[in-house]
């Protein structure tokens, strides 16, 4: 399978502040793939690479096979991009957005069919300046798909989202993966990442510190699910020490009569089996799995937990200037 992204060692340095050191990460054909981080990791940074806002320090980046700086004009033309912050133009009617957008890449699409994909036809002939947020999103996403993008980059794609539309917009991510395109995907809220993604990056401090299926970062970590065990009496040192022996358990933990065990998934049966083999009752139990707020906290050690991309900055306000020069 081909690699729709692909960064080789890239380095980004905004005067003596890195932003991205040496990350290496291919995104492949078809697949969802999901960018997390913390404020400053190098998110923003990284997605402006990948569209030529910004050039690289070092290191190679491809997209679509071609070079984002020496293809810029070719590279626009098959990539969809929903950017985090942007511009509309208020005079403008939300049909004359998508038109630009559709005649911007030499497309035929019909732009009231987009607008209806997206859920606003009804206002395709008002003015954006009077749409809401979330409306404006939509819009946004409209000219995205313009022109049946092979890939589509979208940074917070849910902002200003209602639930519904949020459900919608992971609908319409499916549909375009169906058509054959490829979507990398930032946000902060990590439910929608991980309804849609295949596989996540996580970024800290500018470095790659992991690539995986959300089921494979469970693994790695040891600690697949937590079960909740209600049982009617105190657990004794010997029942504790019995559930610990087993395989797969990472730690086990009592209050009262309610034993908590993290552990991989496949050790929950032999968990229950232990502590009735100990002539413990077992009254009730529940699983609960390791979420990925808790993968990306322990990855990151960011006890903020993940936040909006586009606040990719640094703490020296020079640098900071000189990427928004840059931009």
């Amino acid at each position: 399978m081909a690699s729709v992204i692909e960064l080789t060692n890239v380095t980004k340095q905004f005067g003596d502040v890195t932003a991205l050191r040496n990350v290496d990460l291919a995104v492949e054909e078809g697949e969802v793939f999901g960018f997390l981080g913390p404020n400053g990791a190098g998110k923003s940074t990284t997605i402006d690479m990948l569209l030529d806002f910004v050039r690289p320090t070092a290191g190679e980046i491809r997209v679509l096979g071609m070079d984002p700086q020496a293809d810029s004009v070719t590279l626009r033309r098959r990539v969809g991009i929903l950017p985090d912050g942007y511009d509309i133009y208020d005079r403008l009617t939300g049909r004359q957005h998508v038109q630009f957008a559709i005649d911007s890449k030499g497309g035929d699409d019909d732009p009231i069919e987009l607008l209806e994909r997206v859920g606003i036809a009804d206002a395709a002939d008002r003015k954006a300046g009077g749409y809401s947020k979330g409306m404006t999103q939509r819009l946004v996403l409209a000219m995205a798909l313009a022109g049946e993008p092979d890939l589509l980059v979208l940074d917070e794609p849910t902002t200003g989202l209602d639930p519904a539309g949020a459900r919608e917009m992971r609908e319409i991510i499916r549909e375009e993966v169906a058509r054959g395109a490829t979507v990398f995907f930032s946000s902060h809220i990590l439910e929608q990442v991980e309804a849609v993604c295949d596989r996540v990056a996580i970024l800290n401090r500018g470095e790659l510190v992991a690539v995986d299926t959300i089921d494979n970062l469970r693994a790695s970590m040891g600690d697949g699910a937590t079960l909740t065990v209600t049982v009617d009496a105190e657990p004794t040192t010997e029942t504790l020490d019995a559930i610990e022996a087993l395989p797969g358990i990472n730690s086990v933990g009592v209050a009262g009569t309610t034993i908590t065990v993290h552990c991989a998934s496949s050790a929950k049966t032999a968990v229950l089996d232990a502590i009735e083999a100990s002539g413990l009752g077992v009254s009730d139990f529940a699983t609960e799995r390791t979420s990925l707020e808790d993968l990306f906290l322990r990855y990151t050690g960011d006890a903020d937990g993940p936040t909006v991309g586009a606040d990719d900055t640094t703490d020296d306000p020079a640098a900071d200037a000189a990427m928004e020069v840059e931009r």
